[in-house]
């Protein structure tokens, strides 16, 4: 997630989220006095919008009530301009896309990965942002290319899509861990060289541990002969996220996308970067397949998806 996971488990996870206890609920604390405008936008309870979250910091973790991280504070941003209250529930990552797709929700957000098979069960947003392929390095080290990682120890998350992708990679030997922790600890104890999680993990962890002396890099993609030779080597790819709404909202999935394009041209989306370590012309600048992947599928042939200025 930022996270780019196997669907499997989706059975249990269905069940998973008929029995999660709800953060908040509506009934009683639902708005009383909700626009027409806003009711229009069809959400489960008028001017409350429902999201299924996992705690994954620092891009969603529900404190309070309220969902903060990156995508919690994008949907905050989002929900109050469209006159929303939300509401959040707690699941794991399977169970996220479940409730998107048996409409137990209005929304799902995390660093969901657009995919043209998921698109075809639910809808995504246009990007909030954009996902780089960062990697966790020992300082001093450096590693640019695909090339460079040959015959190293490469570590991720059990799950994960880059279990796959250092497969692939000649002579590397996979570490897989059941979180993060795993992969930080044994980064710095000079057992993995190099470890592949989302960017914003490795950015937090840098400063919440220092004893680990770890650095943030951003991997040259590799090339489409190299993609086309090696398929795995699509998930050392930058991928777009998405928030994911269930088939039928149409209209709310659109009025967020609204919003989100306006955060991109106000520079209220490079600010919430900025604020959890992000650089903007790494999380907000489409790679050039972005819009060619969607054109057609779910965006019209001449959708252009949101970006910063370069």
């Amino acid at each position: 997630m930022i996270r780019v996971r196997s669907l499997a488990v989706a059975l249990s996870a269905m069940l998973l989220m008929s029995t999660v206890a709800a953060c908040g609920s509506g009934g009683d604390d639902a708005p009383k006095d909700v626009s027409a405008k806003t009711a229009a936008l069809g959400t489960l309870t008028p001017g409350v919008i429902k999201v299924a979250v996992q705690p994954y910091a620092p891009y969603t973790s529900v404190q309070g009530g309220r969902v903060v991280g990156l995508d919690g504070d994008i949907l905050a941003y989002v929900a109050r301009k469209l006159g929303l209250k939300v509401e959040p529930e707690v699941t794991d990552f399977a169970g996220m896309l479940a409730g998107v797709q048996s409409r137990r929700v209005d929304i799902t957000v995390g660093g969901v990965a657009w995919s043209a098979e998921r698109q075809k069960q639910g809808l995504f947003t246009d990007p909030p942002y954009y996902s780089p392929p960062a990697m966790a390095v020992r300082s001093g080290k450096t590693y640019r290319t695909v090339g460079d990682l040959e015959n190293l120890n490469l570590g991720t998350v059990e799950g994960y899509v880059w279990v796959k992708s250092i497969q692939a990679v000649p002579g590397a030997k996979l570490h897989a861990y059941p979180d993060a922790n795993g992969v930080f600890d044994d980064l710095g104890a000079g057992r993995v060289d190099v470890g592949f999680l989302d960017p914003l993990l490795i950015i937090a962890a840098q400063k919440q541990r220092p004893d680990l002396k770890i650095d943030t890099e951003y991997l040259t993609p590799p090339t489409a002969a190299q993609v086309k030779a090696k398929p795995a080597y699509q998930y050392l790819q930058p991928y777009q996220t998405g928030f994911y709404l269930p088939r039928k909202a149409t209209k709310l999935e659109r009025a967020i996308s609204v919003q989100i394009d306006a955060m991109y041209a106000n520079g209220e989306m490079a600010r919430l970067v900025r604020k959890y370590g992000g650089e903007p012309k790494q999380f907000l600048v489409p790679a050039a397949d972005v819009a060619t992947a969607r054109r057609g599928v779910d965006r019209p042939q001449d959708w252009t998806p949101p970006s910063i200025a370069q």
